[in-house]
């Protein structure tokens, strides 16, 4: 078949795989990748079973094939054991002819192996090119996601909307972006707005970062980011992380003072509040998400701190345990200013226990009429006064246990 002409990967030229199997290097368009047992359980069962997970079938770029046949001069396995980027449908990766665990018994044993996907349109989502697109057969459909150039082909996807064939599963999403780099960043993206940046404080930065306003050049910064922030700019314009709008971020810092917005800042109980969170420029870790969860399974959750241990909240500070144990010389509840202390329970119904003992039995001497040689009793003035006394005080010394509380405990 006579070479296709055109820009992009056209100019590259690829002898028929299938005919010289001597080739160490080559490339191939990925026609599907085996991720489970199901989706393509053919080819699944021929090659290996399990051992085929991460597997790609490919074609040559220059003999495209709608249905290419499942052999072994089509199947490529991961070239990493330790780390997976399974490529998309019509992706492009480049496969290197290496032994396989049949070398052993035949040294001429062998399987092809891919590397990463090629970075054709420099996109962290897909890099995914169709075929008879370096032709001059582009399919009506897919015109208006390409724009050919005098340097190749670039993808400018304006409608909301492509044609490309991805595979079983993955959806294109448009919205999608790279990741900002600056010099000396070593970043690793994933395809739906995750990343890992290993940074740096880059002083006057251009375009500019959010941390890099203290500090030296240099100074290390490492950012993990879980889905990208909306953005009104172009999609193919690189995004640079803001930790407000992100979805989930973690950043862990040397020197920087990171723009975050602090839910809360109440710190009313502080004589010396602590430096805010946007202020902050010494080491730290930041976790920063709609929800965070620490959960143990089998061992304990332990906060350790040089200065102290801060719980601020906009709504309440909840505490569900069969039992609360806190143990400090001092302790002060109501206000940092609190002066009243709190009373030891039973060491004061012990005492308030005798004092309404004694209180009764001179209440009760008191309700007897003393006689006089007047009119009326001697006492007549406080016998009614001392029977109420009696009532009462018997009351409390009846509700003497019901006074000490079944929960919080003092010392």
């Amino acid at each position: 078949m006579a070479k296709k002409s055109g820009v992009g990967l056209g100019i590259f030229s690829s002898p028929n795989l299938n005919k010289d199997i001597n080739q160490v290097f080559t490339h191939g368009r990925v026609k599907f990748a085996i991720t489970n047992s199901t989706t393509y359980p053919d080819s699944f069962k021929k090659f290996g079973e399990w051992a085929t997970i991460g597997a790609i079938f490919f074609e040559d770029i220059n003999n495209p094939q709608s249905n290419p046949n499942s052999s072994a001069n089509t199947i490529a396995y991961p070239l990493n054991p330790n780390s997976s980027n399974i490529p998309l449908t019509n992706e492009i990766v480049y496969i290197v002819k290496l032994p396989n665990s049949q070398i052993q018994g035949n040294v001429n044993s062998f399987s092809y192996y891919y590397f990463n996907p090629l970075n054709i349109w420099n996109s962290a989502h897909h890099n995914a090119i169709p075929d008879g697109i370096y032709a001059d057969t582009i399919p009506e459909s897919q015109q208006q996601d390409y724009i050919q150039t005098e340097a190749g082909i670039v993808r400018r996807v304006t409608d909301g909307s492509t044609e490309i064939n991805l595979g079983d599963t993955f959806q294109e999403s448009l919205e999608v972006r790279n990741l900002q780099p600056f010099e000396g960043d070593i970043i690793h993206q994933g395809r739906w707005g995750n990343s890992v940046r290993f940074g740096s404080t880059i002083i006057n930065s251009n375009p500019s970062n959010p941390w890099s306003n203290s500090g030296v050049d240099g100074d290390p910064i490492t950012i993990v980011r879980n889905g990208q922030h909306d953005d009104d700019r172009d999609p193919w314009i690189p995004q640079v992380e803001d930790i407000n709008e992100d979805k989930s971020s973690i950043y862990l810092t040397s020197t920087q003072q990171i723009p975050i917005e602090a839910s809360s800042k109440e710190y009313s109980s502080y004589f010396n509040a602590p430096t805010p969170l946007n202020q902050f420029d010494g080491e730290q870790i930041i976790l920063n998400s709609g929800r965070i969860v620490f959960n143990s399974k089998t061992d304990s959750i332990l906060l350790s701190s040089f200065d102290t241990i801060n719980l601020n909240s906009l709504n309440s500070v909840n505490i569900d345990s069969p039992k609360t144990i806190v143990a400090s010389p001092e302790i002060y509840l109501g206000d940092k200013n609190a002066t009243e202390p709190v009373i030891l329970g039973d060491t004061f119904l012990d005492d308030l226990n005798k004092l309404l003992v004694s209180l009764v039995s001179l209440s009760n001497a008191l309700t007897t009429p003393i006689a006089s040689p007047g009119p009326g009793p001697l006492n007549g003035a406080i016998t009614a006064p001392a029977t109420d006394t009696v009532i009462k005080a018997q009351n409390m010394l009846n509700r003497i246990e019901v006074y000490k509380s079944k929960v919080s405990k003092s010392k």
